[in-house]
């Protein structure tokens, strides 16, 4: 197995088309309901003047309400390029264009090259992604005060919705996979970074887990 994530077969992946439906879905209904309880986590303990930094943000969705909550500015690491016109859009119409910056970086292989912040952020990040182990430890290792991932639990419907999403990618000829890893594992490779667990909720697709350093 690899132990980082292919950037062509995450392009190919996550195209143009995919930041249009995300940005689409942001403008008409908000952020998730995943998201939601990421962000009240974070909420709950104070955002004032914080610095963010979200691990493979998409089209920013989240750092945008987490800096109209009062955090002071973000910065968001992608490996994908297909996002950043649509995340540049959102921004200019939140009018938050000058508090974010956007890079084209895996945190996992080029840790050094990323400066901590007050909160980390990883959305549907690391279900993408071989090397949970390499990827969390980075992440956590940036955290100064909290970290809050989602991430997919290890039941029968995200085995199922793996199995077929794994077909449907390997008749596209595409190599992107999926990952359903294990979840005390996870949390293990953050304690060892110094984090506390805070906060988890489960459901049948996408558990939350939030820590504090």
């Amino acid at each position: 197995m690899s132990s980082c994530c292919d950037p062509a077969a995450y392009q190919a992946t996550f195209g143009e088309r995919f930041a249009r439906r995300m940005a689409r879905r942001y403008r008409k209904r908000g952020l998730d309901r995943t998201q939601q309880r990421m962000l009240g986590f974070l909420t709950e303990r104070g955002l004032d003047g914080a610095t963010i930094l979200e691990i493979g943000g998409g089209v920013g969705e989240l750092q945008i309400e987490l800096m109209r909550r009062g955090a002071a500015s973000a910065t968001n690491l992608e490996i994908s390029t297909h996002y950043e016109e649509e995340a540049r859009r959102l921004l200019d119409e939140a009018g938050l264009e000058g508090r974010a910056t956007r890079r084209m970086l895996d945190i996992a292989t080029a840790p050094d090259d990323v400066e901590d912040a007050d909160v980390v952020v990883l959305h549907r990040v690391v279900c993408c992604y071989p090397d949970y182990e390499r990827l969390l430890a980075a992440a956590g290792s940036h955290a100064r005060q909290l970290l809050v991932f989602s991430y997919p639990p290890r039941n029968l419907v995200t085995r199922l919705a793996l199995g077929v999403e794994t077909l449907a990618q390997r008749l596209r000829r595409n190599d992107f996979r999926g990952y359903v890893h294990p979840p005390q594992a996870m949390v293990a490779v953050l304690r060892d970074q110094g984090l506390t667990p805070r906060f988890h909720h489960h459901s049948t697709a996408w558990d939350v887990a939030g820590f504090e350093r």
